[in-house]
């Protein structure tokens, strides 16, 4: 059934929250804080495998080996040109602040915490070559096998996440939903249109994206990474325009 591994990912992720905030009461703040800076490390590791596709074959061969970088630098300046003007990163808060309403009112859990947390999970969660790689399988028929890894990945980080950050990490399955849902009926529609060149320059771009998570995570920054999000789709477009040119 296409779409089952995205319901697979929500499902870990809700689970492995639940488990986390029932864990995460009885850790004192030092234990969670430790946590949360494991993960911070992690992803930094994860963002700087990801930017490795600049050196992907087909990509290069696509653009020229000094284009992809270029090609990087450019869909993050005109993502975040217009992620900024659109305030994606204030929406994503807002939305936070409004599920924490709904969602655990009457709970001790503060909103600048559940925001916290369904922020940056939701970033780390969407943002990622499993989650693009497996949604766009999933939806050309071609198994659930990448998206099962990611559900198993993501049922993991959640508990720890959760630990820290408390219930806006489960909320965070909702972004997962929809970004990967909409990227299934994507692949739906466009069939294999998305090259490998194509896919490494979303790679690239995602990894760049992950280590400004990472550093958000280990409070050394607050990158608005939600403002460079469009940076995922601009991308793509300059690599197919590039590689049209010549």
């Amino acid at each position: 059934m296409r779409g089952l591994g995205t319901v697979i990912n929500v499902v870990a992720i809700l689970l492995g929250s639940a488990l986390g905030v029932l864990i995460g009461h009885r850790l004192p703040e030092r234990t969670r804080r430790t946590v949360t800076d494991a993960l911070g490390l992690v992803t930094l590791v994860i963002g700087a495998l990801n930017v490795a596709s600049l050196t992907d074959p087909a990509y290069q061969e696509a653009v020229g080996s000094g284009g992809t970088l270029l090609i990087v630098l450019g869909a993050l300046v005109i993502g975040g040109i217009a992620g900024s003007l659109l305030r994606i990163e204030d929406r994503l808060e807002s939305v936070g602040g409004w599920l924490q309403r709904k969602l655990v009112r009457g709970t001790k859990e503060s909103t600048t915490t559940f925001v916290e947390g369904f922020v940056d999970a939701s970033l780390v969660f969407c943002i990622g070559p499993l989650a693009i790689l497996g949604s766009l399988s999933d939806g050309l028929g071609r198994g659930i096998d990448q998206l099962a890894l990611k559900a198993t990945l993501d049922g993991f980080a959640s508990l720890a996440f959760a630990a820290s950050l408390g219930w806006g990490v489960a909320a965070s399955a909702l972004s997962v939903g929809v970004w990967q849902g909409l990227l299934t009926l994507l692949s739906l529609a466009l069939g294999s249109l998305m090259s490998a060149a194509l896919i490494a320059s979303i790679t690239a771009t995602g990894g760049v994206l992950l280590l400004g998570v990472g550093l958000r995570l280990l409070g050394i920054r607050q990158v608005a990474v939600g403002d460079l999000l469009p940076a995922l789709i601009v991308a793509p477009v300059l690599t197919a325009v590039v590689a049209a040119i010549r």
